[in-house]
């Protein structure tokens, strides 16, 4: 199975525990190219189309439908839990994505 980084894969995150995003919906890979084809785990991060304005949430589109990208929910799955996999956001998405995750976790 091969995915790249800034792919939408389709999840199963059950069981989850509290607060964390739940059931079998679209994610945005994270994790690099190198790591995606020599594991069998993946970093992702959900998508929600919950309109919350949270500094760690970033818009896309997908479908012609606007979701936000939940970065505040960053977790590793193993492949297993993939039931599709989708397109590639856009580059201005994945330029967003960056930029939060370095504002967040890198600086």
């Amino acid at each position: 199975m091969e995915i790249a980084q800034y792919q939408i894969v389709i999840v199963n995150l059950d069981p989850t525990i509290g607060k964390e995003i739940k059931k079998t919906r679209p994610c945005v890979v994270i994790s690099p190219q190198e790591l995606n084809s020599s594991l069998a785990t993946l970093v992702i991060a959900p998508m929600t189309t919950t309109a919350r304005n949270y500094p760690t949430r970033t818009k896309i589109q997908t479908e012609g439908r606007e979701s936000r990208v939940a970065l505040d929910q960053i977790r590793t799955i193993d492949k297993r839990r993939i039931t599709k996999i989708g397109a590639r956001i856009s580059v201005k998405e994945e330029i967003a994505i960056k930029a939060i995750i370095k504002e967040t976790y890198v600086d």
